[in-house]
């Protein structure tokens, strides 16, 4: 296992070092053929724990987590400049190459939120949407036909690429509603949401992370939602991961690890209701950090048998 490991480590490092002599991260061959190398490398199950790498694997996963965000921005960049030339774009969403890992990962993720949520959410948050929001249209479309989906992006470019896609159709194009803010100066109108998502690559390293997550939590309405898509084994080297220890102020749920080609894990949390502030030895407010302590995880995703997947996890609520 051991020696597996090793290899797997020598190849992640060997291609993060060609991907980082490119000149450009854009849409070509060779960009194409250097990430698809890297991502069919990293998908299959492995027991591997980045964290607990040395510190040149830490340095080499800091950075390509970087290159996959610059990449995949203008990979989506790109399909929705052409998906924006049509008269109808939502009707040709399949050119885009990981259309259907999207119509699977909504699937997984409405399944998901079904078990947790007794009515369709009237209002959803989607926190860093970016130029081709495939989540907010694939669950609008496919899955919460009357939902109306709010999509965070701090980009203008991107939410003017991502308005064009949905402008021509009446229904999409009243339920699908831009803004573009950084998530952080967001405050008293996340209360209005149900269900936030938070997209993978917002927070890029674990302080981002962490402190998006604070805000959402000081901020969100009580017993509200929050959907978080984090990484496991070596897909852990593609997208940042989210500790389930590390969300403060909610109850975690579930946390799901795909085992196909959707790469991303899911976690799904509910803000606690405000509890009476509880005080430390030096009087602070230690209120927000009850934590879960303990996950079991889920069974591999089965989309032929969705109904029946997804299991609560039992949390211990603890004070530190």
């Amino acid at each position: 296992m051991v020696c597996e490991e090793e290899m797997l480590i020598e190849k992640v490092v060997e291609l993060y070092e060609q991907i980082s002599r490119l000149e450009s991260l854009k849409p070509c061959k060779n960009v194409d053929m250097l990430f698809t190398e890297l991502v069919l490398t990293c998908i299959p199950p492995s027991p591997i724990d980045v964290t607990k790498q040395n510190k040149r694997v830490q340095e080499v996963r800091s950075h390509l987590i970087r290159l996959c965000g610059e990449a995949e921005g203008h990979l989506e960049t790109h399909y929705s400049t052409i998906l924006g030339s049509f008269d109808n774009p939502l009707d040709h969403l399949n050119i885009f190459p990981y259309h259907s890992n999207y119509l699977k990962l909504g699937l997984l993720e409405f399944t998901i939120l079904s078990q947790h949520c007794t009515h369709d959410p009237t209002k959803i948050a989607f926190v860093g949407s970016g130029p081709l929001p495939l989540t907010s249209i694939v669950l609008a479309s496919h899955h919460l036909p009357s939902t109306t989906f709010h999509n965070y992006d701090i980009d203008p470019f991107a939410n003017s690429n991502a308005t064009r896609l949905v402008s021509s159709d009446p229904d999409m194009s009243r339920r699908m509603v831009f803004h573009t803010t950084d998530i952080l100066d967001v405050n008293n109108v996340l209360q209005e949401y149900e269900v936030v998502y938070l997209a993978a690559l917002v927070g890029m390293d674990k302080e981002g992370k962490n402190r998006i997550i604070d805000h959402l939590a000081k901020n969100m309405a009580p017993g509200a939602l929050l959907m978080l898509r984090s990484a496991h084994g070596a897909r852990a080297f593609l997208y940042p991961v989210v500790d389930p220890c590390d969300l403060r102020g909610f109850e975690v749920l579930s946390v799901f690890h795909p085992m196909d080609e959707v790469i991303n894990s899911v976690v799904i949390a509910r803000k606690y209701p405000q509890p009476m502030p509880i005080h430390s030895l030096d009087q602070q407010p230690i209120s927000s950090m009850i934590l879960p302590n303990k996950c079991s995880e889920i069974p591999a995703f089965n989309p032929l048998n969705h109904a029946n997947i997804i299991e609560e996890l039992a949390i211990e609520e603890q004070l530190l």
